[in-house]
């Protein structure tokens, strides 16, 4: 009884699997597809690329990528079609324009500016004072020393 439920709870596990079939002319097609589908981001999903993506969008894009290479695109006209569909975020490096400054600049601008900050702290803090200690609880530390010796 065992053997069959886990039997076929096995067989109906293998129905969700899927298996995109992008059948090309020629390897060098393939491997262009297979490189602009890693290179390429899903706008739905968190930082995963179509490739990776079980989002219907994402499967969108993948035919649509598909059907782009077996018109003769190039991957350039691909991407640049897809950025002006989607935007920027869809590809993983994004252009060095005015509003992607933040993202190409921003870790060294906050790097410099926290190490800025931590420079006027250290330059800024104050040198700790000696404790002071006045003569007669001196004298008594000097006597107890003077002790250990003994």
């Amino acid at each position: 009884m065992k053997r069959c439920l886990l039997l076929a709870l096995l067989i109906s596990w293998s129905a969700y699997a899927t298996i995109d079939a992008y059948e090309f002319d020629d390897y060098d097609e393939e491997q262009r597809f297979r490189v602009l589908i890693d290179e390429l981001r899903c706008p739905k999903c968190q930082n995963q690329n179509i490739a990776d993506s079980n989002a219907g969008l994402a499967k969108d894009i993948k035919d649509r990528a598909y059907r782009l290479i077996n018109e003769g695109k190039s991957n350039a006209e691909i991407t640049d079609y897809m950025v002006e569909r989607y935007g920027d975020f869809i590809t993983y490096r994004p252009p060095l324009k005015p509003s992607t400054w933040f993202l190409w600049f921003g870790p060294f601008a906050l790097t410099l500016l926290a190490a800025a900050i931590l420079l006027f702290m250290k330059l800024k803090a104050k040198p700790a004072e000696p404790a002071k200690v006045d003569a007669d609880k001196h004298k008594q530390v000097e006597d107890l020393l003077n002790k250990l010796e003994d």
